[in-house]
């Protein structure tokens, strides 16, 4: 299950036609998981417990951690977990931090 503020659940070839359009999609999955169930194409890994710390870089910083421009507040963004649930909480995080 993917959670986006314009639509709280995609299916996964929503995501597929949105990643088409240039958004990021920020998997919040713990590494071990990603290696245990598979990278999804085109993703960036940032766990949760690292979500917070990632978005407020320095943006130079982001690029050289995760090899990916650091989106801006206005940026389109979706995350995904396994079940949804770190989704979630990963959008609350972003939107409290002023991303949109």
């Amino acid at each position: 299950s993917l959670c986006a503020a314009g639509a709280p659940n995609l299916s996964y070839q929503e995501l597929k036609d949105l990643k088409k359009a240039n958004v990021l999609h920020i998997d919040v999955r713990e590494r071990w998981e990603i290696d245990r169930f598979g990278k999804i194409p085109e993703s960036l890994n940032i766990p949760l417990g690292e979500l917070m710390e990632a978005l407020q870089m320095d943006p130079m910083e982001f690029k050289e951690q995760y090899n990916q421009e650091m989106p801006s507040k206005s940026d389109p963004v979706v995350f995904s977990c396994l079940a949804g649930t770190r989704s979630k909480q990963a959008l609350g995080f972003a939107m409290s931090l002023g991303f949109s």
